[in-house]
C-alpha cells in the first residue's frame, strides 16, 4: 500500500499473494535504473522488464528492511507508518482448518528439551558415527567435519541463486576451481555443476548428446543402448531425453555382451545416438573390453556416456576421458563426500568432452555455460532452478579434493579397491561372490549371492535384519542381482571395521548352516527373529529357544557399544503396500 502510494502498481493485486510482488514503476521510471539503485544500497530486487519489478520477502524480513526499500524505490517521498503494517489475506486460499496439531509442535518449549529430542531421533539411525554402511553403489564415505564447515559461512549459504554475478566473485571462483579439477580428473574439457542429482545429471549429459546431433544434421539418431546391469535411471533418463531405449545382454561373469553388442550396433546403426556403460559396472567389477565398446559406439555415429556412480574406483588410476568415454556424470555426494541419503541434497555434475561442451546447460535467467575449454554461454538447456545447481553444496567437495590432493585421491581409490577385495577374500570360504575377474578380483564393492536360501526358507531379508543386531546398516540388497546382498566399504573403513563386519557376517553363515542342517527350524533361529531390540530383550518373557545373549549380543565387542534397533522385525511388503501412520488418532488430539 505504501509503494502504491509512491506511484507503483501491484500486477495483479485482485489476486492473493504470499511472499512475492510484481510491480508496475511509475511513469517515467526506469526499472533498470530502480534495480542499480537498490543494489548500491545493498537490495537485490528483480528486474522483470522495463518498466516492472518484482520484490520478495520472508520471515526474516524486518521493518528496517521494508523502510530501507521503501525510501530506496521512492526516493523518500512516501515512508511506512507506525500502523501501516497490514495482516495479509489469502482469499480462497486462506486457511481455515487447524494445522500443527502434533504434539511434537507443542512439547519442546526449550533449546533443552528440543536439542534432546533431535537426539532422542538421532539414535534411532544407524550412521558412521556407529558403524560402517556398506550400500553397495552407494560410497557412503566420511563427509568430515573440515568439509562440512564452510557450508554453514554466510558468504556460501545465504547468497541467492539469481544473485547478480558481480556480488558473486569468490563463489565464482570457487565453482571455477572445483570444476577445473573435476575436468582433470575426468580426463574432459569441460563441466557444469548445474545438475542437482545422479539421475538429473544422466538426463544432462544425454541432452547434450541429444543437441550435438541436431547440430550436426543428425536429429534422426534417437536409439539409446543400455546394458541390462544398468542402473535403472538409465533408461529412465534416456526415455525422458526423448531416446528410443534398446537393451544389450551381460554375460555370465558380468561383461557386456560383445556379441549382442556388434548385433544391436549393425541394426541401428543409422539412428544410433548413445550407449550407456557404467564402469567400473554395477556389478563391481572393471568391463574387461570398455575401450572395444566404446571404439564400437564411435565407428558407428553414436556417443558413449559413462554413468559415474563408481568413479570412487577410478580416482587417480584411469579416467572417462582417457578411456574414451564422450560425457560422464559424477556424483558428488558419494565421490566426492557431500553427505547424501533420505532424498539430498546431491549435485550430479557433467564433464564432456571438447566437441560437447557448447551444449551444456544453460539458464534463461543467469546464462551460463559450465566451465572450461569451448563452452558457450546461453539462456537455453537449463535442467535445473538454479545456474549452478546445488551451489550451497560445492564447498564440500572443494574442501575434499583441496584436501586430498592428487596422491590422496589415488590413495583413496587404491583403498577402497583394497578393502573390497580383503573383505570378499575373507568371505569367499563362506559366501558365493559373483563377477569378480579372471584373478578372482573386484573393483571398489562386490556381490554376495543369497539366492539359495529360499529353498531353506531364509532370504537375503533375513541376514540384513540380522546385521542390525550387530549394529550394521544392511548392505544394498536384490541390486543389481535379485537375491544378492552388494557390499562397498569405502576408504574410510580401517581393517579392523571392515574385519568386524566381515566376522558379523561369517557368524551369520553358521547360523544359515544350522538351519540348513536341521539343527535349527526356520522359526526358531535368530535369523528370523531378527532384530531384536531392547523392549523384547528386558521383557519378562523369553519365547525363543536361543538365549537373550545370543539374540542381542551375538559378538563380544557389541557389549561395550551396542546400537539397539528401535522396532523389531517388520512386514517389509505390507508397509511398502500400506501407509501406517504413527501419528495420533483424532480422538487423542481432541482429548
Amino acid at each position: 500500500e505504501t509503494l502504491e502510494q509512491g506511484g507503483f502498481t501491484h500486477v495483479n493485486s485482485n489476486s492473493p499473494y504470499f511472499d512475492t510482488l510484481t510491480l508496475t514503476v511509475p511513469s517515467g521510471t526506469s526499472a533498470g535504473d530502480l534495480v542499480k539503485e537498490a543494489a548500491q544500497s545493498d537490495i537485490n530486487i528483480v528486474l522483470v522488464d522495463d518498466n516492472t519489478i518484482g520484490i520478495s520477502l520472508d520471515e526474516t524480513t524486518t521493518k528496517a528492511d521494508l523502510d530501507n526499500l521503501v525510501q530506496v524505490l521512492t526516493n523518500g517521498s512516501v515512508s511506512i507508518s507506525s500502523d501501516g503494517l497490514v495482516e495479509s489475506t489469502f482469499g480462497e486460499f486462506e486457511r481455515k482448518s487447524a494445522f500443527m496439531e502434533h504434539p511434537v509442535f507443542n512439547t519442546h518449549h526449550s533449546e533443552t528439551k528440543m536439542m534432546r529430542y533431535l537426539t532422542s531421533l538421532e539414535r534411532k539411525d544407524i550412521t558412521l558415527r556407529d558403524s560402517m554402511i556398506p550400500l553397495g553403489s552407494c560410497t557412503m564415505k566420511l563427509n568430515a567435519a573440515a568439509e562440512l564447515m564452510p557450508v554453514s559461512w554466510p558468504e556460501f549459504a545465504n547468497i541467492h541463486p539469481f544473485a547478480p554475478l558481480y556480488q558473486t566473485q569468490g563463489y565464482i571462483e570457487m565453482i571455477e576451481s572445483l570444476n577445473a579439477w573435476l575436468a582433470s580428473l575426468t580426463g574432459f574439457a569441460a563441466v557444469s555443476t548445474q545438475p542437482n542429482s545422479g539421475a538429473t545429471g544422466e538426463y544432462a549429459g544425454l541432452l547434450c548428446i541429444k543437441a550435438y546431433h541436431e547440430a550436426n544434421g543428425e536429429s534422426h539418431r534417437n536409439v539409446c543402448i543400455i546394458p541390462t546391469s544398468a542402473h535403472g535411471t538409465n533408461p529412465a533418463s534416456a526415455v525422458m531425453a526423448g531416446m528410443k531405449v534398446v537393451g544389450v545382454k551381460n554375460e555370465s561373469n558380468g561383461d557386456i555382451s560383445l556379441n549382442d553388442l556388434r548385433e544391436k550396433v549393425s541394426k541401428h546403426k543409422d539412428n544410433l545416438a548413445a550407449f550407456m556403460i557404467t564402469y567400473p559396472s554395477t556389478y563391481g567389477a572393471f568391463e574387461n573390453h570398455v575401450k572395444e565398446i566404446i571404439e564400437i559406439i564411435h565407428e558407428n555415429g553414436g556417443q558413449v556416456y559413462m554413468d559415474g556412480a563408481n568413479m570412487n574406483a577410478q580416482l587417480g588410476i584411469c579416467s572417462p576421458g582417457s578411456i574414451g568415454a564422450d560425457v560422464c556424470h559424477l556424483n558428488l555426494h558419494k565421490t566426492f563426500a557431500i553427505p547424501h541419503g533420505g532424498g539430498g541434497p546431491g549435485v550430479g555434475s557433467i564433464g564432456v568432452a571438447r566437441h560437447l561442451a557448447p551444449f551444456l546447460p544453460g539458464h534463461a535467467v543467469v546464462p551460463v555455460s559450465g566451465e572450461g575449454d569451448n563452452v558457450k554461454v546461453k539462456e537455453n538447456g537449463q535442467i535445473a532452478a538454479a545456474p549452478f545447481g546445488s551451489a550451497g553444496i560445492l564447498p564440500i567437495p572443494w574442501m575434499y579434493i583441496n584436501m586430498c590432493g592428487g596422491e590422496g585421491l589415488l590413495a583413496s581409490s587404491r583403498t577402497a579397491i583394497l578393502n573390497a577385495n580383503y573383505m570378499a577374500t575373507r568371505l569367499d570360504k563362506y559366501y558365493k561372490i559373483l563377477f569378480r575377474n579372471e584373478n578372482r578380483m573386484c573393483a571398489h564393492e562386490f556381490i554376495l549371492d543369497l539366492s539359495h536360501l529360499k529353498d531353506h526358507g531364509l532370504s537375503e531379508d533375513d541376514v540384513a535384519k540380522r546385521l542390525a543386531d550387530y549394529g550394521f546398516h544392511a548392505p544394498t540388497m536384490s541390486w543389481p542381482v535379485h537375491g544378492t546382498i552388494m557390499i562397498e566399504p569405502t576408504e574410510s573403513e580401517c581393517k579392523a571395521e571392515c574385519d568386524r563386519l566381515v566376522d558379523a557376517l561369517i557368524t551369520i553363515h553358521g547360523e544359515i548352516q544350522d538351519v540348513i542342517d536341521g539343527k535349527v527350524g526356520v522359526n526358531d533361529s535368530p535369523l528370523h527373529n531378527a532384530p531384536h531390540t531392547s523392549e523384547m530383550v528386558t521383557a519378562a518373557e523369553w519365547k525363543f529357544p536361543y538365549s537373550r545373549e545370543t539374540g542381542a549380543f551375538p559378538a563380544k565387542w557389541l557389549k561395550e557399544n551396542k546400537f539397539w534397533p528401535t522396532v523389531s522385525r517388520v512386514d517389509n511388503v505390507y508397509g511398502d503396500r500400506n501407509l501406517v501412520c504413527s501419528c495420533p488418532t483424532v480422538e487423542e488430539l481432541m482429548e
